[in-house]
C-alpha cells in the first residue's frame, strides 16, 4: 500500500492510521509505503524517490498495490507506481480520496491530459471512490465495472458525549480558503453579537497567512490548538457540542466522522460524500458552501438549542455505529483484496 507517509497531516493518513489501529496489517500481509513527508520541495522529492527504490525491491513479492491517490500532485506522484506495477502485471487498486479531483480532471488538464488520466486509472483492476457522487463522477472517466464504492470509516470512542449546554465550536482539518475558513471567520463575529461567550477552537496547520492574521484579529472568540493528536481530539470534542466544516469540496471528512462517532452536533455542507453521509435535520445541518450568512445562522440556532444538539449528537453517533464502524470497513478491504487475488 502506498499513500501519504502516516504521520503527514491529513486525511489519507488519518485513513491508512484507522485500518492500521482496527489491525489490517494483521489480516494481510502489508508493507506500508509513505510517499510524500510534510517537509520543503527537496525532502519531499527525495522522499518520493526512496519510497520508490523500496516499491522496487517488493515488487517480486507482491500481489496487490493498493495506491491511495487524490488530486495533482498526489496523482503524478502515485503515476509511476501505477504504470511499474501493470507493466510487471501486477494487480492494482486505486483509492481515490481527492475532494477536488473534478476541478483537477476538467480545469487543470485539457484533453490530452485528461487523456492520460483515464489511461493511468483505467490500468486498475479495482477503482474505489468514497461515495455515490464519486462513482457518478468517476463513470465517464473509469470503467464502470470497476467502480467499487468504500467509504471512509473511523473507530467509535467507548465513551459518548453527555454534555451539550456549551457555546463552544470546534473546526479540525487544514486552515485554508477551500475548507470555508473565510467564511467561517466572517459568520463568528455574527454569532458572538448574540452569544457572546462564544469560542471556535481551530485544530490543524495553517495554509494561509491572510486567515491566520484574520484569526489573531479574532483572538476574542477564535484559539488556535495546532495540530492535535487523538488524546487532545477527544478532550475538545468533549468541551465543545459543535463540530464545524464549512468545506468547499470533499472526498468523505474523516474528521466529521470522527466528530459524528462522539456524538457531536455537526455543521457542514452539501458537496462530496458529505450528503451520503450526514443527513440533513437528523444527524446536524447542512447548508450551502461559501455563503457565511446562512453558516451564522445556523450556528446561532444550534448555540441556543441544547435539546436539538443533543439529538443530532445522538443520531449521528448513531449512523456511525450502524455504517462508518472501522471494523466493517477492514473486512470490506480484506475482501475486495481476496477477489483479486483469485483473479491472478
Amino acid at each position: 500500500m502506498i499513500g501519504a507517509d502516516r504521520r503527514v497531516h491529513g486525511g489519507v493518513s488519518a485513513v491508512v492510521n484507522n485500518y492500521y489501529t482496527e489491525g489490517l496489517d494483521r489480516k494481510v500481509d502489508l508493507l506500508y509505503i509513505g510517499t510524500m513527508i510534510d517537509a520543503g520541495r527537496f525532502r519531499k522529492l527525495l522522499r518520493a524517490f526512496t519510497a520508490y527504490l523500496r516499491f522496487l525491491i517488493a515488487l517480486p513479492k507482491m500481489d496487490i498495490l493498493h495506491v491511495n491517490m487524490a488530486a495533482d500532485a498526489s496523482f503524478y506522484r502515485k503515476r509511476f507506481f501505477v504504470d511499474t506495477a501493470s507493466l510487471f502485471s501486477k494487480k492494482i487498486l486505486i483509492h481515490e480520496h481527492g475532494g477536488d479531483f473534478q476541478n483537477f480532471y476538467y480545469k487543470k488538464n485539457n484533453e490530452k491530459g485528461r487523456a492520460a488520466i483515464r489511461k493511468t486509472l483505467n490500468k486498475a483492476q479495482v477503482f474505489v471512490v468514497l461515495s455515490n457522487t464519486w462513482a457518478d463522477f468517476f463513470k465517464p472517466i473509469v470503467s464502470e465495472e470497476k467502480i467499487v464504492i468504500l467509504e471512509n470509516a473511523v473507530p467509535v470512542p467507548a465513551e459518548p458525549k453527555t454534555s451539550y449546554d456549551d457555546h463552544n465550536l470546534l473546526f479540525l482539518g487544514r486552515l485554508c480558503k477551500e475548507k470555508g475558513i473565510a467564511e467561517l471567520f466572517e459568520a463568528i463575529p455574527i454569532a458572538a453579537k448574540r452569544y457572546p461567550d462564544l469560542k471556535l477552537y481551530l485544530g490543524g496547520v495553517w495554509e494561509d497567512n491572510d486567515l491566520k492574521k484574520k484569526a489573531e484579529e479574532l483572538r476574542k472568540y477564535v484559539e488556535y490548538l495546532g495540530w492535535i493528536g487523538q488524546e487532545q481530539k477527544e478532550l475538545y470534542m468533549d468541551k465543545c457540542s459543535i463540530f464545524v466544516l464549512p468545506t468547499y469540496f470533499e472526498g468523505q471528512p474523516v474528521s466529521m466522522l470522527e466528530a459524528m462517532a462522539k456524538g457531536m452536533a455537526v455543521i457542514s455542507t452539501q458537496v462530496g460524500g458529505i450528503p451520503q453521509i450526514l443527513r440533513n435535520g437528523q444527524d446536524g445541518v447542512l447548508i450551502s458552501p461559501k455563503d457565511s450568512q446562512d453558516l451564522a445562522e445556523s450556528i446561532c440556532n444550534l448555540l441556543g438549542d441544547t435539546d436539538a444538539k443533543r439529538r443530532y449528537g445522538v443520531s449521528a453517533r448513531e449512523r456511525v455505529v450502524e455504517s462508518y464502524n472501522i471494523s466493517k470497513r477492514v473486512k470490506d478491504l480484506v475482501s475486495i483484496y481476496e477477489d483479486l487475488v483469485k483473479d491472478k
